[in-house]
């Protein structure tokens, strides 16, 4: 692991970047059937599984509707990613004595660390995303006549309600994350995009006391010596398996914070003022069972793109831009 403190900060933030880019392109439309499914109410289901979710979205919304709340992603994934994956590094370095290895209760804390630096970002990213990503949960919710129709949709503001606002024949119609970030300064001002936040840091700070120290140690197992690293085939596994365990694992913060974060609801649709009330009415409501809603999908999206970061991560991408870079000298 010695070479890995080596790894310049710019570099860093490039092999995130990429790692995040190229990975959220693969596995966004099972998260957006994720957000889907978390977002189902008993009784109200208009999606069986998260194959019958991807059908029905080709469906009605077309190919690019499984890329729904995409721009956004792609967007802020990189700077989200590039701080996850650096602020790690950072308080690994700063925790180890006299470059020695962590104790898994040092590696935790790194995690922490880093799970608490990315929520600056990942909490408006997710916001919008979500936003976006339910669109065409609640227009096929409109295009059920006994269920519901379209008049009785409860909209939270203007520019969202344009999303929904459509006859039961009507397709999807289009609102940009802009559109939402705009409107929601406007209205609710910066703590608008961070609704969700205390959600957010319940999900991501143990997801990445979870993933970071698992992945050392899976990957550690990989290594031929304590001087080599591991092939880069082992870091992709280790990825892999740290990233779906953790996701399995903070799954039921994962349900909160969607149900939190979603402004538009269907009218029969629970609202939640709190955390604790989010937690209390789900339990009451649907069961222990609904806080392992897209936990199948939430492990198939985290699987490969920690995977691939960690590819991207250790192969180097970012020190042979810099290096084919007019740019090195600044960073040397």
């Amino acid at each position: 692991m010695a070479h890995q403190q080596q790894i310049s900060l710019p570099a860093k933030l490039i092999n995130g970047g990429i790692a995040g880019i190229v990975g959220v392109t693969c596995v966004f439309p099972i998260d957006l059937v994720k957000t889907r499914l978390q977002n189902q109410r008993h009784g109200q289901q208009v999606y069986k599984n998260m194959m019958d979710c991807l059908v029905k979205t080709v469906r009605s919304e077309g190919f690019f509707g499984m890329y729904r709340g995409a721009a956004v992603n792609l967007t802020l994934v990189t700077p989200e990613k590039a701080i996850k994956l650096a602020a790690n590094d950072f308080f690994r370095q700063h925790l180890s004595k006299n470059g020695r290895g962590l104790t898994v209760f040092r590696e935790m804390l790194a995690g922490c660390g880093a799970g608490m630096c990315q929520v600056i970002i990942t909490t408006p990213m997710e916001m919008l995303k979500i936003q976006l990503q339910d669109a065409g949960r609640l227009a096929a919710q409109q295009r059920k006549p006994a269920k519901m129709s379209p008049t009785m949709l409860v909209a939270t503001n203007q520019v969202l309600s344009r999303s929904y606002n459509m006859g039961p024949s009507s397709a999807v119609r289009a609102v940009s994350a802009t559109q939402i970030a705009r409107e929601l300064l406007h209205t609710k001002g910066i703590r608008g995009l961070y609704k969700g936040l205390g959600a957010t840091l319940m999900r991501d700070v143990p997801f990445s006391m979870v993933y970071f120290p698992l992945f050392a140690h899976l990957n550690r197992l990989g290594q031929p010596s304590e001087d080599e690293s591991s092939p880069f085939y082992w870091a992709f596994l280790s990825g892999c398996l740290a990233g779906s365990a953790a996701a399995v694992a903070v799954n039921p913060c994962d349900v909160v914070k969607t149900r939190l974060q979603s402004l538009n609801k269907g009218a029969t649709e629970e609202s939640y003022s709190s955390v604790v009330d989010c937690v209390s009415k789900i339990m009451h409501k649907e069961g222990p069972s609904a806080f392992l809603k897209g936990a199948g999908c939430r492990a198939l999206v985290i699987a490969p793109l920690f995977g691939i970061a960690q590819v991207m991560y250790f192969i180097g991408i970012g020190e042979f831009i810099l290096d084919q870079s007019p740019l090195n000298y600044l960073f040397v």
